[in-house]
């Protein structure tokens, strides 16, 4: 199936359209797919394209600070991270909009994303019970205990940090999924993580999954890698949407 890629710009959020090319005008599920942290939209353009081929409608935008976007890392640790993220959050509902309004939705959405996209995903899912399918690909649902470790890292290596750091963060408790797992409950939720990753803890995710052993809705798939995502690992996040949107 030939997918064609529409470079859009919705509001301020540059963004790649990615769809089958004799789908482009039908309503389709949509998923929005988020990129790591110092990258940019193209970096999951490929994953984007293995959706799209699925049936699916696919949309890659830049975060702030990011890509098109790109601004000058601030020196002090993890405020253009968090930004990064809480725009994201900020966005999320007037992409869907933007394009439910477009009639060019089924109405159904899934949601994922690698690394800082991963824990934009679970943070979502806290606050939007619209998001039928969620992926999180080296990503955590514990971002305070990731903001911590952030702490304890910069304050060892003699960074700057305010003191009044864990206040001006406290608007993640409310969006952080490991304290509100409940709001898993009936929907799909796969997480990939390398048992090797040397960014974002794989204990975080492990340590979520076990705690949630009785749920039917959570796939957890695991291997001895790093932080990097390969092609094999994006067929099983195509597959995995695919599955959950048009399986038997």
């Amino acid at each position: 199936m030939k997918t064609t890629i529409r470079k859009r710009s919705v509001g301020n959020i540059p963004l790649l359209e990615v769809v089958a090319e004799e789908q482009i005008y039908e309503p389709l599920p949509l998923i929005i797919y988020y990129h790591g942290w110092q990258t940019a939209k193209e970096l999951v353009l490929t994953q984007g394209r293995k959706l799209a081929a699925k049936g699916f409608r696919v949309l890659l935008p830049d975060a702030a600070n990011h890509g098109e976007r790109k601004v000058r890392v601030s020196e002090i640790p993890s405020l253009t991270f968090w930004d990064s993220i809480q725009t994201n959050l900020f966005e999320f509902g007037y992409l869907v909009d933007y394009f439910e309004n477009l009639g060019l939705t089924t109405g159904k959405i899934g949601v994922g994303g690698v690394s800082m996209g991963g824990i934009t995903t679970c943070m979502l899912l806290t606050a939007h019970p619209e998001i039928d399918v969620a992926a999180c690909v080296m990503g955590s649902p514990s971002p305070i205990k990731y903001r911590d470790r952030i702490k304890q890292h910069a304050t060892a290596a003699g960074y700057f940090l305010p003191r009044d750091y864990e206040q001006l963060t406290s608007w993640m408790a409310a969006y952080d999924l490991s304290l509100h797992p409940e709001k898993t409950t009936g929907r799909p939720l796969l997480f990939w993580h390398g048992m090797q990753d040397e960014k974002i803890p794989y204990q975080h995710v492990s340590d979520f999954v076990k705690s949630q052993s009785d749920s039917l809705n959570i796939t957890f798939n695991s291997e001895e890698e790093r932080h990097l995502v390969k092609v094999p690992t994006m067929e099983i996040i195509s597959d995995f949407f695919d599955e959950q949107f048009y399986g038997e």
